[in-house]
């Protein structure tokens, strides 16, 4: 049986990447990191929760700081949901745990990135055509020199 695939004929040890993603214009270092989620995430629901330090650890990145950015890339681009975890210590007191990542259908992504072009596009050509009605206007009344 071919190793990459378990018992009941699933993908096993390894993960695949849409050829989509490319298209959303993301940074290499967001990019690292949603491997590196697909890489760890739960395969039945699609999640996982490692901390900043342990994504940086196994991506080279020094800062925390610089993994939230990049978490927070990869959630405006609609490939990640992130919600905040809670955990109880044995003496009953409640600290914040790490986030919970839920690594979203692609096609999510894609809809939104396309919705957000369109609606570039659409701003764009309203500011064009405001332009082009500014220059009819300017033709049709001059200004009179000072």
């Amino acid at each position: 049986m071919n190793y990459l695939y378990n018992q009941q004929n699933k993908l096993s040890n390894c993960f695949i990447l849409s050829n989509y993603v490319m298209n959303l214009d993301l940074s290499a270092t967001a990019l690292a990191i949603y491997c590196y989620l697909m890489y760890i995430e739960d395969r039945d629901r699609y999640e996982c929760y490692p901390s900043y330090k342990t994504i940086g650890k196994a991506l080279k990145i020094k800062s925390k700081n610089t993994v939230a950015k990049y978490v927070a890339e990869l959630e405006e681009k609609s490939l990640i949901y992130t919600e905040s975890t809670e955990v109880v210590l044995k003496n009953g007191k409640k600290r914040n745990g790490n986030l919970k990542y839920t690594i979203r259908p692609i096609r999510d992504a894609l809809e939104y990135n396309f919705e957000r072009q369109l609606k570039e596009n659409a701003e764009k050509a309203a500011i064009d055509k405001a332009q082009k009605e500014l220059e009819k206007y300017n033709k049709k009344h001059p200004k009179e020199p000072p």
